[in-house]
């Protein structure tokens, strides 16, 4: 594919890690089944495409989330992945039981910045959630894995509208005292802007947070989400989540649309020369296949693009 044209831009980062999201947030909402062995096929696809860090699936109680009941299943299905990291999801002890019996060895913990989202995904005040994940984050550690901490609702809350910025600092570095090797701030439905998240990192800066911890994970219900990531980058952030073909929403807030897609970041980064290490070609034919078998198109429009021209 000689298109797009690759023409850098000054100060952004040579590389960028794309932590795939697909098969856990962007399938975790969908109303139909899917089954394992088509996860399990997606994962692979998604490694053949040169994603080399790809979120599996999630430990959490099956009643909360049905589609990731089957993670035992699923999980060993993908484990040989050579070179591949697989972080999945732990709410708690026992998700982390689960996690390392299996020998899981990337994990996150969920983790609020507002108290209503807290209230509504884990049915706990703010600071009850983070007492809860301190002694799961300080196990992990102790077992030597690595420990991803999400934040969700760090740019705008359904119920609480804006979110004061040392209000999502106070947790970032909360989760970094208990030992978090890297922070997702999310954007969790979809209301950032630019000016904004370069302010968060700032902030984050100025309060002893560096940027090497932070990665960046956009909504794109308004069609902000590469603008937002494009601002992150010219702050030096490196790591982007990303479903492919811009899948995903949230079960526990209804105006979460999709999440940026794969494809659609590959696109960008191409265009500015840095490197994801994806074939572009390989991702959209994965994408296709996993629509098909949602029965339904693509949301994203690379992937939209270049189906059309290869028909």
């Amino acid at each position: 594919m000689t298109l797009p044209m690759s023409v850098p831009a000054p100060g952004l980062p040579a590389r960028v890690r794309i932590h795939e999201v697909g098969a856990r947030d962007g399938l975790q909402n969908e109303k139909s089944t899917v089954p394992t062995e088509v996860k399990a096929e997606f994962v692979h696809r998604l490694a053949a495409a040169g994603l080399t860090t790809i979120e599996a699936t999630s430990f959490v109680h099956p009643k909360w989330v049905p589609q990731l009941a089957d993670a035992e299943q699923l999980f060993p299905l993908v484990s040989g992945l050579e070179g591949v990291e697989l972080p999945v999801l732990v709410p708690n002890d026992r998700g982390l039981d689960r996690a390392l019996a299996l020998g899981a060895r990337r994990v996150a913990v969920f983790a609020s910045a507002t108290e209503s989202f807290a209230k509504a995904n884990l049915n706990r005040t703010l600071d009850e959630s983070l007492a809860v994940f301190e002694p799961v984050v300080r196990r992990a550690k102790d077992e030597g894995v690595h420990v991803r901490g999400y934040v969700s609702m760090c740019f705008g809350d359904p119920w609480e509208g804006a979110v004061p910025l040392p209000q999502v600092v106070r947790v970032c570095k909360a989760l970094v005292a208990m030992g978090c090797d890297e922070l997702s701030l999310g954007d969790t439905i979809g209301v950032a802007t630019p000016g904004h998240v370069r302010a968060l990192l700032s902030l984050l800066n100025e309060e002893s947070v560096p940027t090497g911890v932070i990665g960046v994970h956009f909504h794109d219900t308004y069609g902000q989400a590469l603008a937002n990531t494009y601002a992150a980058l010219q702050h030096g952030v490196t790591t982007v989540d990303a479903s492919a073909g811009g899948l995903g929403g949230c079960p526990y807030a209804k105006s979460a649309t999709g999440n940026l897609a794969t494809e659609d970041l590959v696109w960008m980064l191409r265009g500015l020369g840095i490197d994801t290490g994806v074939d572009l070609g390989h991702l959209v034919a994965t994408s296709e296949w996993m629509a098909a078998r949602l029965g339904r198109p693509s949301p994203s429009r690379t992937v939209r693009a270049l189906s059309h021209k290869e028909q």
